[in-house]
């Protein structure tokens, strides 16, 4: 019974059992006391004052709870729990309106926090609806300063300086807690009613009833003070999942955008979109806060991330989406052969999709080709739920997974495919580079130290930083950060020092230092050790493991040439990590090496490090080192050493069936022409590498 013309006001205050006043709520502690009184704002005539105690699932009082309100566990395990109190609410609060003479009415709070931040919030944790009358309320704060332009800004008011504004004489001490809230609060409303200030309760403060999905254009404008990033989700939680967890607060149309990594999965981070800054303020306040077992950590983040997220610029897309308020439904494992009509018979009638082929999304790459993924639109929650009993049900001879999904996951998912350029190594990937005078340390000094525990966000610079006054005794390009085997941070790091001292008491100061959010760890270690790892191998108490490159009669010295790397590997391993075998004399008239990095050498085959050169700076990203042509044939020159041919080109090749060999893939690209045998000498190759490099091809495939 919401007021269209606001016949009267209920006046209600609320405290939980943790904290009060601005960070009501911020704890996630549950409601314990409920204070209310009726007001008819044309007669001026009060109802009668209700105070009802409310039984928490946990009876434990926050020491601040029990000195501002007096209450004591003992009283409140005798009370109702919060949904009952909130029937007792409606009837008492409908008694009051008729003995009044009036039939509707809208809340009026302290605030907007014990209905944003409390009762929300808590209803949807106990799944129970709250009824209308809690979705739209009057923020007595806001009206206040409407009406007293020149009184204090609306984040810094409260009860008592609202009263102290207008002169009202009032005793905090005299009255019950809560009571005394609700009393003041009601003079206050009569002040503004008077004649001299003439305040009308017309702009009410509106909670949405659910979160509505939709599309975002990557030329929309977006305010960075409404985003907020979600760290820790589940992987399985989707946008409505997300909507509940801020229950209580806005969140602008399509504004939930779940994040994937490389690979296409959810990475359990979100960006969040909220109607105003002030409801993404009140998002902050829920950091750390519960979805089911798992906290979820809360931060600021930039409208410029949205976008990146949720945007998109594909009309197909656009207008897929157009159709509002469905539940999307993601398809993964598709046959590539697949067509609309197996897909719908796949569903079948129990969840039909809406507007039959219409509500259904083909992910393609550039060129057509199918990528095995679909979304799929429903138009009520009932078909989507009958959709995902499916998952893992046969189609074809492929099992098929069912997701829940997001608008924006669908953008992420066709600008992921369709800005996959075909070839994207083809110009050039190979860059010579003129190897530098120093080399990866080896020997059994310990002059070196392990970082572990890097955030994985950390960069060189955070490094450095982390490191104080001991960067001046790094050696020069001393710095590697070691690469996981998808080709990101592992957290770990290995430092050259310059000598065993130095390396010592870098280790003894830094230990345990914090780094951003996270302490780090640092132990001193041997060059020898710090290769084993940089190899692929493991460094832990049991000791050294070697790297799965290398069989382990071999792994105790590098140089050695019965370790057989993979022929792709070997082409372009940087020449401190794969050794040559040589004979005194071609040791001895030896030049310097040309060294190749190809685009993502290091996540070839093993676990080595991307080498980021430190002090003195040089690029600091993984990446292209770009060498002047003349640099180049300088070297080529010089060293004697043959290149590979400039027009070819090294080409990755994803998404091969795991039983495939040489001969297919030789077969794949066959009607191509033959790039010239050029290379052979480039290093040592066994039998089948050599066979497969002499095989007549153009490309060398990873």
């Amino acid at each position: 019974m919401t007021a269209s013309h606001n016949d009267s006001l209920v006046v209600l205050f609320g405290a939980t059992a943790g904290a009060y006043g601005a960070k009501l709520g911020s704890d996630e502690r549950e409601l314990i006391l409920l204070v209310w009184q009726v007001v008819d704002l044309h007669s001026k005539k009060v109802g009668t004052l209700h105070k009802s105690l409310v039984k928490a699932d946990s009876l434990e009082l926050s020491d601040q709870c029990q000195e501002v309100s007096g209450l004591t566990p003992e009283g409140l395990s005798k009370a109702e729990p919060l949904d009952r109190v909130l029937q007792q609410f409606s009837q008492l609060v409908s008694s009051d309106l008729k003995l009044l003479g009036r039939s509707s009415y809208t809340i009026c709070t302290d605030g907007q926090l014990l209905v944003r931040q409390v009762l929300h919030p808590e209803a949807s944790k106990k799944n129970f609806l709250l009824s209308d009358c809690f979705y739209s309320f009057y923020d007595l704060r806001k009206e206040f300063h409407t009406c007293y332009p020149n009184s204090a800004p609306v984040k810094d008011q409260t009860i008592k300086s609202m009263a102290e504004y207008i002169g009202l004489e009032t005793d905090e001490t005299e009255e019950d807690f809560g009571v005394w809230q609700v009393k003041t609060m009601v003079a206050i409303i009569f002040s503004m009613l008077s004649e001299t200030c003439n305040c009308r309760f017309t702009d009410s403060e509106t909670v949405k009833y659910k979160y509505e999905t939709g599309p975002c254009s990557k030329s929309e404008a977006v305010d960075s003070e409404t985003v907020i990033r979600a760290r820790g989700l589940p992987w399985q939680s989707s946008d409505q999942d997300i909507a509940r967890f801020f229950k209580g607060l806005n969140i602008a149309k399509g504004g939930v955008a779940l994040c994937l990594n490389a690979q296409g999965r959810r990475n359990g981070e979100a960006l969040v979109r909220f109607v105003n800054p002030e409801q993404r303020d009140l998002a902050l306040e829920r950091h750390k806060h519960h979805m089911g077992s798992r906290y979820i950590e809360v931060y600021k983040a930039t409208g410029e991330e949205f976008l990146k997220i949720a945007g998109g610029t594909s009309n197909e897309v656009a207008q897929f989406l157009s159709k509002e308020n469905q539940v999307i439904i993601r398809m993964r494992g598709l046959p590539f052969t697949a067509t609309l009509e197996d897909v719908l018979g796949f569903l079948g009638t129990e969840c039909p999709v809406t507007g039959g082929k219409e509500g259904l999304l083909f992910v393609k790459y550039p060129d057509g080709r199918p990528t095995g993924d679909a979304f799929v639109l429903f138009s009520c929650e009932e078909y989507a739920q009958n959709a995902l009993k499916k998952h893992k049900e046969i189609l074809g001879k492929r099992y098929i997974e069912l997701f829940r999904s997001t608008a924006a996951e669908v953008q992420q998912v066709l600008n992921r495919y369709l800005s996959t350029p075909l070839i994207p190594t083809l110009p050039t990937p190979i860059i010579p580079v003129i190897p530098p005078p120093y080399t990866i340390a080896a020997g059994s000094i310990r002059d070196c130290v392990r970082l572990r525990g890097l955030p994985y966000t950390a960069g060189i610079d955070d490094i450095l930083e982390f490191m104080g006054d001991a960067t001046a005794d790094i050696k020069p390009h001393g710095v590697h950060m070691v690469l996981n085997q998808q080709g990101r941070p592992s957290g770990d790091a290995f430092i050259q020092m310059k000598s065993s001292d130095r390396a010592f008491l870098v280790a003894q100061k830094c230990h345990k230092k914090m780094m951003k959010d996270r302490y780090v760890e640092v132990f001193q270690c041997s060059g020898e050790e710090m290769n084993f790892v940089l190899m692929g191998g493991t460094l832990n108490r049991s000791g050294l493991s070697p790297p799965p490159c290398l069989s382990p009669p071999a792994y105790a010295a590098f140089q050695t040439a019965a370790a057989v790397i993979p022929a792709e590997a070997a082409l372009y391993q940087p020449q401190a990590l794969l050794s040559t075998t040589r004979t005194p004399q071609a040791s001895a008239a030896a030049p310097p090496t040309v060294t190749y990095y190809p685009a993502q050498a290091a996540q070839l085959y093993m676990n080595y490090t991307a080498y980021y050169p430190s002090p003195p700076v040089s690029p600091t990203t993984v990446g292209y080192i770009a060498a002047p042509p003349a640099a180049v044939a300088a070297a080529a020159s010089a060293t004697h050493t043959p290149m590979l041919p400039q027009p070819g080109a090294l080409v990755r090749m994803q998404g091969l069936p795991y039983n495939t060999g040489m001969k297919e893939i030789l077969s794949f690209f066959q009607g191509y022409q033959y790039a010239p045998d050029d290379y052979n000498g480039l290093i040592q190759l066994n039998d089948q590498a050599r066979s497969v490099l002499q095989a007549p091809k153009e490309w060398v495939c990873l």
